[in-house]
């Protein structure tokens, strides 16, 4: 495929070294195939059934990249709810949760996880991640395109990823009905899926700007409503599968001006990945790296004071059992509303 005026401007936009635009537009324009990925929400059997690549450092334990040519969504295990295919971007976008975990800073690193919320979920392969790392007490998995939730709610009950809610409602709803209750929430944000073209899919006008900047002014839109669901001391990871800056750094960007509460938070695993048009740190994948079509990530931590009826608490003075009853009242209301479906098999 011949590389259009679009995409060698777009390269442009990305490097200013010619070798490494070169790699970029050779990267969509010949298509590749990635090795295939799964994530185990079992435990592995004996004998293994798969043939795997060396594990990288970054990757979770939880995850096998599995060797080309293997086909994981053909065996019986998969039926059986063993195990997740995704691609590895996918894993790598996901990837920050797990500093969440391993970091030494506040918030929700030693507690429990109360209520993680996926606003983009479907098909949900982000929130058996999250589900996998952080091991919530709640897993809410949003999509707000109807369509979708049939396919989300089918990988969610085959994994057996419980307890776990599926809503089929818009962020601003949510927003409203539990704010500041979720320890994490993650914006898997609808993009203009320029990386499709890696793996040899389509994308019509993934790089044309006014394509671009649609995409991008819906994902403000959604990151701002996820960032007011996000606890005081949570974090929110914003992902998506292109590479434009405009929907990547530059929405995180306009993020950070608008919510200063939240700091972004550095992935010391993932620092090879930083990307170079930021000051802040974030990552991305690149098609011509060979791991997988590429991915952008991004994780905030919101450093804001509590809340109560709209009334600031002092974090120092904070009744952390009023607060924490506020929370859990929210949440308990909330799952009693009409047509959530739960994927618990009772």
């Amino acid at each position: 495929m011949e590389a259009s005026k679009l995409l060698i401007k777009f390269s442009q936009k990305l490097w200013t070294d010619a070798e490494q635009q070169q790699q970029f537009i050779h990267a969509l324009t010949q298509p590749r195939s990635f090795s295939p990925c799964i994530l185990w929400t079992k435990p592995r059997p004996e004998p293994f059934p798969f043939a795997v690549e060396p594990a990288l450092l970054w990757q979770a334990a939880f995850v096998d990249r599995l060797t080309l040519g293997e086909r994981p969504g053909q065996h019986s295990l998969h039926k059986a709810g063993y195990f997740y295919c995704l691609d590895f971007s996918s894993v790598f976008a996901a990837t920050p949760l797990l500093a969440i975990r391993s970091s030494s800073q506040g918030g929700v690193i030693n507690a429990p996880v109360r209520l993680v919320v996926d606003m983009c979920a479907s098909p949900g392969g982000k929130s058996i991640f999250a589900w996998a790392a952080l091991q919530p007490d709640y897993l809410l998995s949003n999509e707000v395109i109807g369509k979708r939730i049939g396919a989300l709610l089918s990988n969610l009950k085959r994994c057996q990823i419980e307890p776990a809610v599926v809503s089929n409602l818009d962020p601003e709803v949510l927003a409203e009905a539990i704010p500041q209750t979720a320890e994490v929430v993650l914006v898997d944000a609808p993009c203009t899926g320029q990386s499709l073209l890696a793996k040899g899919g389509k994308a019509p006008g993934c790089f044309h700007p006014v394509s671009i900047n649609k995409n991008a002014n819906r994902q403000k839109r959604i990151i701002a409503n996820s960032a007011r669901v996000v606890a005081p001391g949570g974090y929110l990871l914003y992902m998506t599968c292109a590479y434009s800056p405009e929907e990547n750094e530059q929405v995180c960007e306009w993020f950070l001006e608008k919510f200063s509460q939240f700091q972004p938070i550095a992935v010391d695993a993932l620092s090879a990945y930083r990307s170079h048009l930021a000051q802040f740190p974030c990552y991305r994948m690149f098609p011509q790296l060979g791991l997988g079509a590429g991915a952008f990530s991004a994780l905030f931590q919101n450093t804001a004071g509590f809340t109560i009826n709209g009334e600031a608490i002092d974090r120092e003075s904070a009744d952390n059992n009023a607060i924490e009853e506020a929370a859990a009242q929210r949440l308990k209301e909330f799952l009693q509303r009409p047509r959530l479906i739960s994927t618990s098999r009772s």
